[in-house]
């Protein structure tokens, strides 16, 4: 029993960081260097903090951007 659920804990990981990794392809930036893609993150980990309205902002850019899918 442990076994079945540390293999899907394993697999929900995995689809997770998988699906994480499509957004970086939907914004772009696939061939971007890995740690340009960490410092932009931590950048707005940084900037949305405590900051409500850059929050809402990004939120809404990026509701747009799903949004844009059939394109």
């Amino acid at each position: 029993m442990a076994r079945t659920m540390t293999s899907d804990a394993r697999k929900k990981d995995t689809r997770e960081k998988i699906e994480l990794g499509g957004l970086i392809v939907k914004a772009g930036l696939r061939y971007e260097k890995r740690a340009l893609l960490l410092g932009a993150l931590l950048d707005a980990a940084h900037r949305i903090k405590g900051d409500e309205g850059e929050r809402s902002r990004l939120t809404a850019i990026g509701v747009e951007a799903f949004g844009n899918d059939d394109q």
